[in-house]
């Protein structure tokens, strides 16, 4: 048996504890065999090397956390754990994970342009990923805004797509306002569904912290310290688009997602995400990545049935 202290320098100790040193608890439970006692500014160690030495790695990357945050929780000590990284080391790290699933599955970049889009979303504030169904667009992007919000980088989540008729009405439907747009919602609370527990996403629904709407309910709101995804964005016209992007406030990530080859507007030419995309373009701050048929990741099959779509329609 080893035994070490560590002093706490240049910060105050209550900072890294926490308050009845919740912080501190959250750290030794992942070193069950090693003994902490904790005295002021003073941290007593003992027990085997190997454990010693990984507990003071993680405590510096703890005090450092917190010289870059405002204030740490036991959530920041998951994180330590969990192989979630930061910008920085995502740079360098080309198969680095965004966040762990429910299942503790780490959700990462699959292909490379799926890491072009992870790293193009620390670089920029507006993101436009357009490509073929399947290709992971909208679930990237989910999973980029859990881990914003997990690392306290946001306040909240929004999430948001227009409410158009895929050769359906809204009017058929039963139910109430919510309920008609629930199903075109779907796809969105599935992807949550994956990376949050139940029991906590329908909390953060509740206070707001994470919300769904369509895109209407935009319309008038100031989203500061947000990660704001527009899904199905081809589904919108150019002053839809205009509207939905101009709601960026301070701090704010906003990430548009699209396939322009499934446009259901009565009018295929009512669509804005193009035309958008045209006019942002060289606007810094603004990255617009393009999945391709080869960077779709469901069942093999489904990139045989676009590229087999794609071929009738130009016949």
């Amino acid at each position: 048996m080893t035994r070490k202290n560590i002093t706490l320098e240049a910060i105050d100790p209550i900072e890294i504890y926490g308050a009845a040193n919740k912080i501190l608890e959250a750290l030794c439970s992942y070193f069950p065999e090693l003994k902490v006692v904790a005295r002021g500014n003073e941290i007593i160690l003992e027990g085997k090397d190997t454990d010693i030495e990984e507990f003071e790695t993680k405590l510096k990357m703890l005090i450092e956390r917190r010289h870059h945050k405002m204030n740490i929780t036991p959530y920041d000590v998951e994180d330590l754990f969990d192989g979630e990284v930061s910008p920085e080391r995502f740079r360098l790290c080309g198969n680095s994970v965004i966040v762990h699933g429910n299942d503790g599955k780490p959700i990462k970049a699959r292909n490379r342009t799926q890491e072009e889009m992870v790293k193009s979303y620390f670089e920029n504030d507006l993101i436009f990923a357009v490509g073929p169904a399947g290709t992971g667009k909208t679930y990237v992007a989910i999973a980029l805004a859990v881990r914003a919000l997990k690392n306290r980088e946001i306040k909240r989540i929004i999430l948001t797509r227009p409410a158009v008729e895929a050769g359906e009405r809204l009017g058929f439907l039963p139910g109430d306002l919510k309920d008609k747009l629930d199903p075109y919602l779907q796809p969105l609370y599935d992807a949550l569904g994956d990376m949050i527990p139940a029991k906590r996403l329908q909390e953060f629904m509740t206070e707001g912290t994470i919300q769904i709407a369509p895109l209407a309910y935009m319309r008038g709101r100031t989203l500061d310290r947000a990660c704001v995804i527009l899904d199905e964005a081809q589904n919108t016209n150019l002053g839809q688009l205009k509207m939905f992007l101009t709601r960026m406030g301070c701090d704010a990530k906003f990430i548009v997602t699209g396939d322009a080859s499934q446009i259901d507007l009565p009018n295929k030419k009512d669509s804005g995400l193009l035309k958008g995309i045209e006019l942002t373009k060289d606007i810094k701050g603004i990255k617009t990545i393009f999945f391709k048929n080869e960077d779709i990741v469901r069942h093999p099959l489904v990139t045989k049935i676009v590229k087999a779509f794609e071929k009738g329609e130009t016949v």
